[in-house]
């Protein structure tokens, strides 16, 4: 199935870690965690703690342990098919992430969600024989549905993903039956 997942994180350093991690199901199931920093995590900038509103106190109070939220996250997402809008970044926290919890970096991969969506529109374009240019439809909607004041925390990012699928979907639909 497919799985959207988000991070928010300590900073965008090269040391940063993830500090919260969301994923949604294509079904709508989802899970977040708030993430215990473990000792080393040490990493911190302040300008991203007011991008997503986060504290550290408040990931020591609240946050789940890294092995706990691992056993979870491999417990859920094993076998399923895992994207992320920017899977370079996080990608790096995942493997942080698995890595704090005892697994291998690579125990999951994540693609593109971007990727995913062209796949889509394709396949429902390709049936219907209109010539559209796949990725300028990706890239339309999802400049059409970037949020005004966009959340930056993880469950609300992983979900737009998710609610951007339907939009890929539903436009290619659109088209495909013109």
């Amino acid at each position: 199935m497919i799985v959207f997942l988000d991070f928010e994180a300590s900073s965008l350093s090269k040391h940063s870690y993830p500090i919260e991690i969301a994923w949604v199901f294509e079904d709508g199931r989802s899970r977040s965690f708030l993430i215990k920093p473990k000792p080393g995590w040490t990493d911190w900038s302040a300008d991203a703690e007011k991008v997503h509103g986060i504290s550290r106190d408040r990931l020591r109070e609240e946050g789940s342990d890294v092995e706990l939220v691992v056993r979870e996250l491999m417990a859920e997402l094993s076998g399923n098919e895992l994207y992320a809008s920017s899977p370079s970044w996080d990608g790096k926290w995942l493997s942080a992430l698995l890595r704090g919890g005892g697994m291998p970096r690579h125990a999951l991969r994540l693609r593109k969600s971007d990727d995913l969506f062209a796949e889509v529109a394709s396949a429902i374009l390709n049936t219907g024989g209109a010539t559209v240019d796949i990725p300028a439809l990706v890239a339309n909607v999802i400049a059409r549905s970037e949020p005004d004041n966009p959340a930056h925390r993880a469950l609300p990012d992983a979900l737009l993903e998710l609610k951007r699928l339907g939009l890929v979907r539903d436009t290619a639909r659109k088209i495909a039956a013109s």
